[in-house]
């Protein structure tokens, strides 16, 4: 089962993506306005995104060009009504993967759909001992860490925080259970410790600590990990 976001105005148009994406085994959220669905993109985490191109409030294109900019690797298939060449060059230059035309048939969009998230998958950066995002790599196998190809000094007390909120990216996490995982039993640590460290994290790996891409707070609770 993949989550998908469909950013569509049209609402009989994104009910019958939506019905059709749950029946085909896919969690779906709708967002009919361009700045909310951009919201909404930013802050959950998301498999796959089928993205309107005439939008109220923020075009499609602008919206594919702020996820990319952000780092944000989901594919995106875009949809409109708009055939013309120049108009799909201009959406796969921005960070597109594909591109559909409406009117379109069912079995077409299952089968983009289904393209689409396998090459996602076999794109990602992720495995048991790597992962990426926007400039940064990591390698948890041997403990590094680099930005725009700089290696970054990391302790292991940030790789293993990091590491548990990647591992449950999209979701959010309690300061108390990081405590648990990372310092286990040891006596001196406190929720303090973890939000030092995690404002460490920020400034070595945000483009702005203060207004963070990634590691998200959710206060009184903790943080989750977008990307």
């Amino acid at each position: 089962m993949a989550t998908i976001l469909i950013i569509e105005d049209e609402p009989d148009m994104a009910r019958g993506l939506q019905d059709n994406l749950v029946f085909d085994g896919h969690e779906v959220t709708i967002e009919d306005n361009g700045q909310r669905g951009l919201q909404r993109a930013l802050t959950e985490s998301f498999d796959l995104i089928l993205l309107d191109i005439m939008l109220p409030q923020m075009s499609g294109y602008d919206i594919c060009r702020e996820l990319r900019a952000k780092g944000r690797k989901m594919p995106i298939i875009m949809l409109t009504a708009r055939g013309q060449e120049i108009d799909k060059v201009l959406g796969l230059e921005l960070g597109a993967d594909d591109y559909i035309t409406k009117p379109f048939s069912l079995r077409e969009l299952l089968a983009r759909v289904h393209a689409a998230l396998r090459r996602g998958g076999a794109a990602s950066v992720e495995s048991k001992d790597s992962f990426a995002f926007g400039d940064v790599h990591l390698d948890f196998k041997h403990y590094r860490a680099t930005k725009e190809g700089v290696e970054i000094e990391m302790t292991p007390k940030e790789f293993e925080i990091l590491h548990y909120l990647i591992t449950n990216r999209g979701n959010t996490v309690k300061r108390d259970d990081l405590l648990e995982q990372v310092w286990g039993h040891e006596v001196s640590p406190t929720t303090r410790t973890v939000d030092n460290h995690v404002l460490k994290l920020r400034k070595k790996l945000e483009r702005d600590p203060a207004n963070p891409d990634f590691i998200i707070t959710i206060h009184g609770i903790g943080y989750k990990f977008i990307g």
